[in-house]
């Protein structure tokens, strides 16, 4: 890979604490991502407003996350993963802050957006500095972790910012997350470096303009075989724990809330078992992860498919089971960030990765509004009282998601196979790459 650098050869007491001060930005930034899925009763009354009012704040943080990938991927790039981890800390807790302190409904949409764009910088940083503190070959494994110990934010946001809501208040609990962002904030600057010192004084090659840069990045079939990767294997995690899963679960099959909480919880916990488990194979698997992403991607089609085959609804064990195999399989998403770093320059991995990072947001977004539309279409009755056959007819947007996901990745994997093929020329020259942005 053009502009390297040296490569770390082993693992240190050092590297995992920074890593470790790392993955705690993630969390609180996973906490505030997912607070409002306990918070939504509360901001009813809050801000004496309905239900679709409430669902524009997780549309709009889940929006501006995924159009900041690019750009604040091109900021960790340039100004460096801690600096970001910083700045992105600071932007969520005073998001959190403000969303804690007003009543007014158009304020706290605009907190959600700073916090949107805060939880941003914190993956694509983390990634970013991976390739600096440890070997190349444990990079899909702690790229893995990350992700699986990232989870713990949900756990955070469920049980005790939850019990702080309910028990304390709104402004209390909101406040109480902004200001233990700062102090992660804080912890951040005093432990986190971009590299070892013996790596911090090499450069991987001359400064990269912003437009070389971008251009690097959307050309490049890497970043978008990366991001069908992650846009096929992902949306379906998305789809269902942020917005259709508890709906399908309680109208759909009739559950009660003791067998979603366990269906959510324990698609969570197989979530952060099979991850570290996707990276140790994907560390073997090497350009064989093709087929393993093919692979997946047809089990959780097959999967849904063969759940909403029946016209009466399934039993709460097949549920489990379609949760589970899920929560196995969505892992392989990852494998696009392991794609784009074998590909790219390194001094553009983040924008590289915040990229293909954009796939499980972006088709998530696509498949929920179609099932959404869906959902109305083959719902004849007034209210939002769906049921089964309802969403047998809405799980057609989600297949027509799947297929676009995989032509883009057979389009995308076939452009990347030629260019090596043709032993293509890299795109960031050193006679077009000096220079300030």
């Amino acid at each position: 890979m053009a502009g390297s650098g040296d490569e770390t050869t082993r693992v240190t007491r050092r590297a995992l604490l920074v890593w470790l001060a790392a993955v705690a930005v993630y969390i609180t930034a996973t906490t505030g991502r997912t607070s409002f899925g306990v918070a939504g009763v509360a901001a009813l009354d809050h801000f004496q407003i309905d239900a679709s009012r409430v669902a524009v704040f997780t549309a709009v943080q889940v929006g501006v996350y995924s159009l900041m990938q690019i750009p604040m991927g091109l900021a960790v790039d340039r100004f460096g993963p801690r600096r970001m981890l910083v700045v992105g800390a600071v932007i969520m807790a005073v998001g959190q802050i403000i969303l804690g302190l007003t009543d007014s409904y158009a304020i706290a949409v605009s907190a959600r957006v700073l916090i949107g764009a805060g939880d941003a910088t914190a993956f694509l940083s983390v990634l970013r500095m991976l390739p600096n503190w440890f070997p190349l070959r444990r990079a899909p494994v702690m790229m893995q972790l990350t992700s699986a110990l990232g989870q713990l934010g949900q756990v955070l946001s469920a049980v005790p910012f939850a019990a702080i809501l309910y028990s304390r208040g709104w402004v209390t609990a909101f406040v109480s997350l902004g200001a233990t962002g700062l102090i992660v904030a804080v912890a951040a600057t005093l432990v986190i470096r971009d590299a070892p010192d013996s790596v911090r004084g090499t450069s991987p090659g001359p400064p990269v303009r912003l437009a070389t840069a971008l251009r690097c990045v959307l050309t490049h079939p890497a970043c978008w075989q990366g991001f069908f990767t992650h846009f096929t294997c992902i949306f379906p995690q998305i789809v269902f724990t942020l917005i259709w899963g508890v709906p399908l679960m309680s109208l759909g099959l009739g559950l009660d809330q003791a067998q979603i909480s366990t269906a959510l919880v324990a698609n969570m916990v197989v979530i952060m078992l099979a991850s570290p488990l996707a990276g140790l194979v994907s560390g073997r698997a090497g350009r064989s992860r093709d087929l393993l992403v093919v692979i997946s991607a047809a089990i959780l089609a097959g999967i849904w498919v063969w759940f909403l085959l029946p016209s009466e609804p399934r039993a709460y064990i097949a549920l489990m089971v379609v949760n589970l195999i899920m929560a196995m399989v969505s892992p392989a998403g990852n494998f696009a960030f392991d794609t784009v770093r074998e590909h790219l320059d390194r001094r553009v991995l983040a924008a590289g990765t915040g990229l293909a990072n954009m796939g499980g947001f972006t088709g998530g977004m696509i498949a929920t509004q179609g099932i959404g539309v869906l959902l109305d279409v083959a719902h004849t009755g007034g209210g939002p009282d769906y049921v089964w056959s309802d969403f047998r007819l809405a799980g057609w947007a989600a297949l027509a998601v799947w297929t676009a996901g995989i032509m883009g990745f057979l389009l995308s994997r076939r452009a990347l196979r030629k260019r090596r093929g043709d032993h293509h020329q890299p795109v960031l020259r050193a006679d077009s790459a000096a220079g300030k942005p």
